[in-house]
């Protein structure tokens, strides 16, 4: 009788390895997720990126900037506008809107600088006068030094 009872006490064969089986299931399930979600997670989470502490770059030539028209340019690394007016005076705000971060351009027809995406409108001082961004342009100074155009931040 003592030899039954010991029997008894064992567990099955097959219920061990299905034990082991879904040991083994969960485990490699887990990675698969992990190896799936960890890159989803760096796409929408960008490393911390250093901030250039760009005070002033050079956009161009004075040559490079005919009345009534617009450049992009990097500004440290964010874009900046460089707009030469219809009146001829050179004005530089940030590129980057403050609806959703698209990049703006000068709209020549217009006279005033436009975002692509929402149809966001500023006017030549980064003011909004249109659409949906909140906040006016981050605006920079202009100088010009012999041939160069200069554009730093306001002190």
């Amino acid at each position: 009788m003592a030899s039954e009872d010991l029997v008894g006490e064992l567990p099955a064969p097959s219920s061990t390895r299905r034990i082991i089986l879904n040991a083994l299931l969960s485990s490699s399930a887990l990675a698969f997720l992990a190896t799936v979600v960890y890159p989803v997670i760096r796409y929408i989470i960008p490393p911390p990126g250093a901030e250039s502490d760009t005070n002033s770059v050079v956009a161009g030539k004075v040559k490079d900037f005919p009345a009534n028209t617009g450049k992009v340019f990097r500004f440290g690394s964010k874009p900046a506008l460089l707009v030469n007016g219809p009146d001829g005076r050179l004005r530089a705000v940030s590129a980057v809107c403050t609806h959703l971060q698209c990049t703006v351009q000068y709209r020549p027809d217009l006279e005033q600088i436009w975002c692509a995406c929402h149809n966001g409108r500023f006017d030549l001082n980064g003011r909004n006068v249109a659409g949906p961004p909140p906040r006016p342009l981050e605006v920079f100074d202009v100088t010009v030094r012999g041939d160069d155009v200069i554009v730093s931040r306001k002190a």
